[in-house]
């Protein structure tokens, strides 16, 4: 077993990750709150007895009766460097069709002399990342997570814009008048007004608020969503970011790394509610209290990346979201189970927020958060006034 001297120690962190990706390369699905919670008991029963840590991982890792199998044979590869492992397979790259050409003529394809002609075959390449693009979060690989990441990471967020109070020269003649300017004009022109100057408005991007679901039944997207809650923080300013449980927690700051692993390790740490339960309408109420209606969503988009499932009453829920789509300039809501054709908003907590949503959109895959990130930059939201 390990060493007693890395019991706490940032390399006990490291094996404890690295078993978490054994397990993940042998077909588990370990969300990173599992990975936490792993570090974590490592840290409390100690590494010098195997009993300790094969129940920690157990307990902490293994969600399914069916997998204890493959833990224990994970188990013995990594910590006892014993037994072998069988890796999930990796797709072919080329595919090659071959047609039947019986009954054409065969002058249109003419044969080498000693030769025997076959059907003839076309090799089809496809781009993987074209493939990754449309795949469900749900259904990726270690590896394909991986090159998710990457593909993730060249999101850019242009963000709609508003009319700042500042003022900036306009070279068009309209607008408000610069009297100033016309005036310094008008003295190289002996005192005539001839050319005249005027202002405008300068623009400046919309806030962008970010309240990401992270509860049990998000479970299989949550790590995605939060690379991609990572992506807009470190990549633009003026972004604040949310994780929704069963309380509402703000890892705008612990996402502002640019390095992707350590700011969702700290994200990770700082959301105590990881694949818990879900209360979106009293998380809405407390953002509205402490955060939005106060400033943060006034004008601003604000995004909500859950599937809907709220073990609170629909009710909170509706009111909440009037409140927050009365101040926002836009309100998206993304689902990742809106990707499925027989999907229908019947839960309670989808049905309540949805008359109060000016985009319903799909969240299950790369392409989707393209699309998403198009959803926020373009301009068009509803004219709102009204205060809360």
């Amino acid at each position: 077993m390990v060493d007693t001297a890395l019991a706490g120690s940032p390399a006990l962190d490291r094996l404890a990750v690295g078993f978490v990706r054994v397990l993940r390369s042998s077909g588990l699905d370990v969300p990173v709150g599992s990975t936490v919670m792993f570090a974590e008991a490592l840290g409390a029963v100690g590494c010098a007895q195997r009993d300790a840590v094969y129940w920690a991982g157990l307990t902490t890792l293994v969600r399914r009766p069916e997998d204890i199998d493959t833990y224990r044979d994970a188990f013995a590869a990594w910590w006892e460097r014993t037994g072998s492992l069988s890796v999930v397979a990796v797709e072919e790259r080329e595919i090659t069709l071959a047609f039947d050409t019986e009954g054409d003529d065969d002058d249109d394809d003419p044969a080498i002399d000693g030769e025997e002609q076959g059907p003839p075959s076309v090799q089809v390449r496809y781009s993987a990342n074209e493939v990754l693009r449309q795949r469900d979060f749900a259904d990726y690989t270690v590896e394909e997570f991986a090159e998710a990441r990457r593909l993730m990471a060249d999101l850019r967020f242009a963000g709609a814009m508003r009319e700042s109070r500042r003022l900036r020269a306009s070279r068009r003649d309209h607008g408000r008048p610069d009297l100033r300017r016309t005036v310094r004009r008008a003295i190289r022109n002996g005192g005539e007004p001839i050319d005249r100057a005027y202002t405008r408005h300068s623009q400046r991007p919309r806030r962008l608020v970010l309240l990401c679901d992270v509860s049990g039944s998000m479970e299989t997207y949550a790590r995605a969503l939060v690379r991609f809650l990572h992506t807009a923080v470190a990549g633009r300013s003026r972004v604040e970011a949310f994780a929704i449980g069963t309380r509402l927690t703000r890892i705008t700051r612990e996402l502002s790394s640019r390095d992707p692993d350590t700011a969702i390790a700290a994200a990770a740490r700082r959301v105590v509610d990881w694949s818990g339960g879900t209360r979106i309408g009293e998380c809405l109420r407390e953002f509205n209290d402490e955060w939005g209606v106060r400033g943060m969503a006034r004008g601003a988009v604000v995004v909500i990346l859950s599937d809907g499932w709220d073990r609170g009453e629909p009710e909170v829920l509706g009111e909440q979201m009037a409140r927050l789509h009365r101040v926002a300039y836009k309100v998206v809501w993304v689902n990742p189970l809106k990707a499925s054709p027989d999907y229908a908003p019947l839960a309670r907590g989808m049905a309540a927020a949805l008359p109060h949503v000016d985009e319903f959109i799909e969240g299950h895959s790369v392409a989707s958060l393209e699309h998403l990130a198009a959803v926020v930059a373009r301009d068009g939201g509803p004219v709102k006034r009204s205060r809360t």
